[in-house]
């Protein structure tokens, strides 16, 4: 087969205009699919840049394949079964700014640089107070995105009309909020100056956003019949599921520069996006991060095998109408009808969403997406739901780390949290476990040993994961 590039390809040249934090799986299915619609349909007419926000990432094969890959998008539309293949065209060249970091500080001299779009995962929008604004690069995305936005200032001598339009897709609440709160604190800390901090606040607009598609990634079981399919090698196939939403917290200005609501996309500019954030949050994603180390831990490894088992199956059922779905202050049946819609969706028998891509930061996941209703079940109900609090277990037990059968468990979190694990697990002592995962501040921001009961409920369960296995300990629950 022949190689996948702009050589081997017709496809257009877009000028740069977004910058794009993240390579990955998700931004490549939805934001970027978006941007090649937007194109298409629109004559938004942008190409991006995309930024590889940790060390070790896939720029290399990205610039291997000119930016190119395929998008394989499947589901139920309208009654009808979706199986298409897109070459999506957009991403122009990645960058690694740990090894092109004057090259990716040259992004800013661009005076037809108007976007910023990322997505870092949960953990991805922080403040690290040993960044340095001389670090070439900042270790934190905000620092990255900082010192950008400096050396934008100074390039055009602070004119105004050289702002970033900025959207994050990491999946927390408020994430424009939080994000600009970040790169405050570096103005501070890094005495960027007066001048700066009026440009940022005054040139910059930061829009919180919330999305939604499932994408499951590359399609290893299918792969052959894809390159079947398209007739040449591409390393960077992703699959996703068909429905997608992006609610943008922005003005009818920003909708104007931006236009994905006028692209046949469902896409949508609302004065407030914390109902739409609420929903999709908790009876989406919080079912998501605690089905996965309890599927894979009882031997399955899809969201689909995990919704269809008669236990686990079980389990998820519990978890989002018992547990999850009573937190939240919105119509019941109007919640109820989201919820049967998403375990359709986890349903979706093309989409194999492997629950170990679901793994990655479990533990900033389950503070995000969990935390929040075991806090308000809590206290509702005058007791701790089971459900969440076997999923935290079941994080706790896949971070151990081990095999499963002849697979080798490796979890993917941040340092400090897989050397917490570690260091705990040396014990072999469930209870010490369970207290010093609750009693980690870097984790939560506070001790969740104080929720009465917490402690023992956890350690319990670990316990029992360990005696009998996950897949009965989810029957007892």
């Amino acid at each position: 087969m022949k190689a996948l590039n702009r050589k081997t390809v017709q496809v257009r040249t877009y000028p740069e205009r977004i910058i794009q934090f993240g390579e990955g799986n998700f931004l490549r299915a939805f934001v970027d699919w978006i941007i090649f619609n937007m194109n298409e349909k629109t004559g938004f007419n942008s190409g991006v840049v995309a930024i590889q926000p940790i060390e070790n990432g896939m720029v290399d094969v990205l610039n291997a394949q000119d930016g190119l890959y395929h998008l394989n998008l499947q589901g139920i539309d309208k009654g009808e079964k979706i199986d298409s293949i897109q070459l999506i065209d957009v991403i122009s060249r990645g960058l690694n700014p740990y090894t092109q970091f004057d090259e990716y500080l040259k992004l800013a001299e661009n005076p037809d640089m108007r976007f910023v779009i990322s997505n870092t995962t949960e953990a991805g929008i922080a403040f690290r107070a040993e960044d340095k604004s001389d670090d070439k690069p900042a270790r934190s995305y905000p620092g990255k995105l900082t010192q950008l936005l400096y050396h934008r200032f100074k390039t055009f001598n602070g004119d105004k009309s050289k702002g970033f339009i900025i959207f994050p897709c990491e999946l927390i609440f408020h994430n424009g909020a939080e994000l600009k709160k970040c790169i405050e604190q570096y103005i501070q800390i890094w005495n960027l100056g007066n001048e700066f901090e009026s440009w940022f606040h005054e040139a910059c607009g930061i829009y919180s956003t919330l999305v939604d598609r499932i994408v499951p990634g590359y399609p290893k079981d299918t792969i052959d019949s894809i390159l079947q399919r398209i007739g040449m090698e591409d390393k960077l196939v992703v699959k996703g599921e068909i429905f997608h939403l992006w609610v943008i917290e922005a003005p009818e200005s920003v909708a104007e520069e931006f236009p994905a609501d006028k692209a046949d996309l469902n896409v949508l500019f609302v004065p407030n996006e914390k109902p739409y954030h609420d929903r999709k949050v908790t009876l989406l994603n919080g079912p998501h991060t605690v089905l996965s180390p309890v599927a894979y831990l009882s031997g399955l490894d899809t969201v689909r095998e995990a919704v269809e088992d008669p236990v686990v199956g079980k389990f998820v059922h519990k978890v989002m109408f018992d547990e999850l779905l009573p937190t939240l202050d919105l119509p019941k049946d109007e919640l109820e009808k989201f919820g049967n819609d998403v375990l359709d969706r986890f349903r979706n028998p093309f989409v194999k969403h492997f629950v170990t891509g679901i793994m990655l930061n479990s533990f900033p996941k389950f503070k995000t997406r969990d935390l929040p209703g075991l806090k308000i079940y809590s206290e509702r109900k005058g007791e701790l739901p089971s459900g969440l609090v076997l999923g935290l277990a079941g994080i706790c037990v896949y971070y151990k780390g081990g095999k499963r059968g002849n697979d080798v468990i490796i979890p993917n979190d941040d340092k400090v949290i897989t050397d917490l694990l570690t260091e705990l697990w040396k014990t072999n002592d469930p209870q010490k476990v369970a207290e010093g995962v609750l009693a980690s501040e870097y984790i939560w921001g506070e001790d969740l040993n104080q929720i009465p009961g917490f402690t023992d409920k956890l350690a319990g369960y670990i316990q029992s994961i360990l005696n009998v296995g996950m897949f009965e300990t989810s029957k007892i629950i």
